[in-house]
């Protein structure tokens, strides 16, 4: 067992008050208490807690401990028993807890080791020695942490120590003469992989952005006077800005993000697709009219939207995807090759009117439209009652015979020929086309954006530090229109109310409806004062 020895027992002391000075100079309201658990040490099964305290904006204390007993037996071969406590500082570069951070440590461990053989070839004389001793050093480091959702980061840590240490040295790792006593300087790696766990959780996420959010004001203390309206910003979400092709999209649901993107396959139903443009073709034939039906008009959006995305540099075309589809009609290798050459038609059609290299297009030949021409038919058995029960056996004719030539046959005899002559004339005419035609983009990151939407989160709460934090994120954004009512908020929640009513003047000025409600509010305020 580890028996901590007087001296060992004052150091402990010494460290425990030093870390309760710090915490006890905290201002309260300030406080933000983080539990943390190193994960790369609990890899050498050690139990292990380090709490954290903000003090400041930028500045928070904490202490580590970890503390492995085991073995408990003197017969064991092998020994990693210690006791570790660290206080820590550490400075953000934002605001405690967020991103960047930099700190100095105190390390105290009072171990009894043997046996042991330590990665990347370190302390190589306790392979085969045991040691028992104390050690303390100082060390720095330098982390970075992840937010996790509300109430979990994740923290990476790494830096080095320099110390002193003070041991005797055993002949062996569980028996033996003692081999005499040491005392030396050493250095040391430090490393962590945090799971920290922030209380109280962080800001809770805004509302939809189409909902106003009333911002709560820092409370006054009970020496300032109390306004009779207290101001109550509102800010709100910004969307991302999708570009030139976001805007199309609005009035041309054609388009698509990328990330909506499918290869085709023959069990889908295209005619489901309500946002696809459809070219149609005279029977039997793959030449492109464009005054045959509404080509003419198609043709033209689909050139003129391909056209006006290729020209911004905000986003850009990834993928037009045409599906060439013939209707059941006739033999099926000779509909193979008629789908697909209707759809090549259609892209070169596209070509000639625009430079686009050939990777940009998935063109294929989607042969008969068998899924389509089922899902017709269903819909013209409860639509077309004088007609259900005939094609309903059409239904069945196509759902038991696997052959798609002989199938055809069958509905071609069914009722005398009755029933064909009305599925020609009602159903297979709109299968004559190209098919399918989506226009797939996508669009420069908008990290403007996120940044804004990042510090509206931190203005929701009362927190002053995070009001600050938000300030900052702000500042590095203030040319974008967007930004001006979420940072009039955050200046006027810093107590810089001059550079707030700019911003709000300036927002409202290009038609933003929140910072044309700030400034109402703040009127109303200074009318009743």
């Amino acid at each position: 067992m580890i028996r901590i020895k007087k001296r060992t027992y004052s150091t402990f002391k010494i460290i425990i008050l030093t870390a309760l000075c710090c915490c006890a100079l905290t201002d309260v309201y300030a406080q933000v208490v983080t539990v943390s658990n190193n994960l790369l040490y609990d890899g050498v099964l050690t139990p292990n807690l380090r709490v954290g305290l903000r003090v400041a904006p930028h500045w928070s204390v904490g202490m580590t401990a970890g503390y492995r007993p085991w073995p408990t037996d003197d017969v064991s071969t092998r020994k990693l028993r210690h006791l570790l406590l660290s206080p820590s500082v550490r400075y953000w570069t934002d605001s405690v807890n967020v991103h960047h951070f930099f700190g100095a440590n105190i390390i105290y461990s009072h171990y009894n080791v043997g046996g042991i053989k330590f990665p990347f070839g370190l302390y190589k004389s306790v392979r085969n020695e045991r040691r028992q001793g104390d050690l303390v050093a100082l060390g720095i480091f330098y982390g970075y942490s992840w937010p996790l959702g509300r109430f979990f980061n994740l923290e990476a840590m790494i830096g080095a120590a320099i110390g002193y240490t003070s041991y005797d040295r055993f002949e062996c790792v569980h028996c033996g003469q003692m081999l005499g006593h040491e005392k030396k300087l050493f250095g040391m790696p430090q490393a962590a992989l945090n799971i920290v766990i922030n209380i109280p959780g962080r800001p809770a996420k805004l509302r939809e952005a189409e909902e106003p959010v009333v911002v709560v004001p820092p409370p006054t203390t009970a020496t300032e006077e109390a306004q009779p309206e207290p101001f109550e910003p509102v800010v709100r979400l910004v969307p991302d800005f999708t570009g030139r092709a976001g805007q199309l999209q609005k009035d041309n649901p054609v388009l698509a993000h990328i990330s909506q993107y499918k290869p085709y396959d023959r069990t889908r139903i295209m005619r489901r697709d309500k946002d696809a443009l459809y070219v149609h073709f005279p029977l039997a034939k793959s030449v492109l009219h464009t005054d045959f039906r509404e080509n003419e008009s198609v043709l033209e959006r689909i050139v003129d939207i391909t056209r006006q995305i290729m020209a911004d540099t905000t986003s850009s075309v990834k993928v037009i995807q045409i599906i060439g589809l013939a209707s059941i009609e006739g033999p099926i290798a000779g509909n193979e090759k008629l789908a697909t050459n209707r759809a090549l038609a259609l892209q070169h059609y596209v070509q000639e009117q625009l430079q686009i290299p050939d990777s940009l297009f998935d063109t294929v030949g989607g042969g008969e439209a068998w899924a389509d021409f089922r899902d017709q038919l269903a819909e013209c058995v409860t639509t077309e009652p004088q007609h259900s029960e005939e094609l309903q056996q059409a239904l069945d004719i196509i759902d038991s015979e696997s052959d798609a030539n002989i199938r055809e046959q069958k509905l071609r005899r069914m009722n005398g020929g009755r029933t064909w002559k009305y599925i020609k004339e009602h159903i297979l005419s709109d299968q004559r086309n190209s098919g399918y035609v989506r226009i797939f983009y996508d669009y420069v990151p908008d990290k403007a954006a996120k940044v804004i939407n990042e510090a509206s989160e931190l203005l929701t709460t009362d927190c002053i530090d995070c009001h600050r934090e938000a300030l900052r994120l702000l500042q590095t954004v203030r040319n974008d229109e967007r930004a001006q009512n979420a940072l009039g908020v955050a200046l006027w929640l810093c107590g810089q109310q001059d550079e707030a009513l700019e911003c709000f003047r300036r927002a409202a000025a290009n038609g933003n409806s929140d910072a044309q409600e700030n400034l109402r509010r703040l009127e109303a305020m200074t009318t009743t004062k």
